[in-house]
């Protein structure tokens, strides 16, 4: 019998287990769904950006943060359109593949495309595929009753498709569960701005993306595990600008280009999967948890180009995370054809010069191979910044 992810990191050193995690995230196959669906449990895939995970999790399902992965869409490229965005076609590629098989399929209205995946994906496949409204206007009065009831019907779905009913005490325990994994990866992201030189950018990334792809509670295990070794890294502090990355909110940049910047600067903060901490601190475990999880989406969360919160301006945001970080400069990409991200660049650089902040901006594609010229651009950037 094969080991299993976990069994795989248990008792390893530190230098393993972000082997492990580097290797399984990297791997199109997704073998800790497969070692899930090998247990019996049942998967719902959801799309980006932010998704409320404690209600699959209460029913018995495992959450998949589903953004697509390095594949080409071949069958996928028949479905849609040609200037569409990368993870939008490879998301439903790996699906038409059986490289993950689902129980559901839930997507947002976060752009054109990922509003109509949902139909996509309802035409090729028999279980439910469904959108997820999360508010357009967060500042309405309403906002917070209009999304308990959305989660209300996301909790009919999955009880329908599981056969068990979603108690409130099911739900309080699972906002337990993942209010610690939050916790877990605020400490990791308190090590990358206190102390960036004890671990990779990559190996950062995959710790936390590792989230999206297993159960939560064992994610957790494996947070509490590695993180007193990372804390415990005695490594000496290199030369480098502190950076702050945006734009990676919803298409994920290729592994190898995070890699890529890591070994430029230290990133000390960024977007990359920001749904998994969308979430700012604990969600109450209230008499109405469908409500407290509604009330921490609309008050107690992060931003992105895709949330409309006239409380939240981008580029005052993009701002506040670089002071928090102390962080020298900004990189600031988009995905190629992605119209919410390529239309906040422009509010990002007017108020990033306004704040007299450097700043490195580009574009990306999750299937990019080569960065060569890329990394030389932004190897030019950083000397500048460090001889100046």
């Amino acid at each position: 019998m094969s080991k299993t992810f976990m069994d795989k990191i248990r008792g390893q050193s530190l230098e393993e287990v972000l082997y492990q995690c580097r290797e399984t995230y990297e791997d199109t196959h997704f073998p800790t769904v497969k070692e899930w669906r090998a247990s019996g449990g049942k998967v719902l895939g959801h799309f980006q950006v932010f998704f409320p995970a404690e209600i699959a999790h209460a029913a018995g399902m495992l959450p998949l943060n589903l953004h697509g992965a390095n594949v080409q869409p071949d069958q996928a490229d028949s479905r849609f359109g040609s200037y569409l965005c990368s993870t939008i076609k490879t998301t439903l590629e790996i699906a038409l593949s059986e490289q993950v098989v689902l129980d559901a399929f839930i997507t947002h209205p976060i752009c054109d495309a990922a509003r109509n995946l949902g139909a996509i994906f309802g035409r090729n496949f028999d279980y439910p595929c469904e959108i997820l409204y999360l508010p357009q206007n967060p500042n309405s009065a309403s906002s917070i009753d209009y999304l308990a009831g959305e989660y209300g019907r996301l909790k009919r779905l999955v009880q329908k498709i599981t056969g068990t009913e979603v108690s409130d005490d099911a739900l309080r325990n699972s906002i337990g569960v993942f209010n610690r994994n939050r916790e877990l990866l605020r400490e990791l992201y308190d090590i990358k701005r206190e102390s960036p030189e004890k671990i990779a950018a990559e190996d950062a990334y995959a710790l936390m993306a590792m989230a999206g792809r297993m159960p939560r509670e064992d994610h957790n295990e494996l947070m509490e595990y590695a993180l007193p070794m990372i804390h415990a890294v005695d490594a000496k502090r290199e030369d480098r600008i502190r950076v702050v990355y945006e734009g990676s909110f919803c298409e994920q940049l290729p592994f190898d280009m995070v890699r890529m910047i890591g070994r430029s600067a230290y990133v000390v903060d960024d977007d990359f999967l920001i749904g998994l901490r969308w979430i700012l601190s604990d969600i109450a475990q209230g008499e109405e948890p469908l409500t407290d999880m509604a009330r921490a989406y609309i008050e107690d969360s992060s931003y992105s180009p895709v949330q409309h919160d006239l409380r939240k301006r981008k580029e005052d945001m993009l701002i506040a995370r670089i002071r928090h970080a102390r962080g020298e400069a900004a990189i600031v990409t988009a995905a190629k054809m992605c119209e919410p991200g390529l239309e906040e660049q422009v509010a990002y650089i007017y108020g990033l010069e306004k704040a007299n902040i450097p700043f490195f901006v580009s574009e990306f594609e999750e299937n990019q191979t080569s960065f060569s010229d890329l990394e030389l651009q932004l190897e030019t950037f950083m000397e500048n910044l460090l001889f100046v």
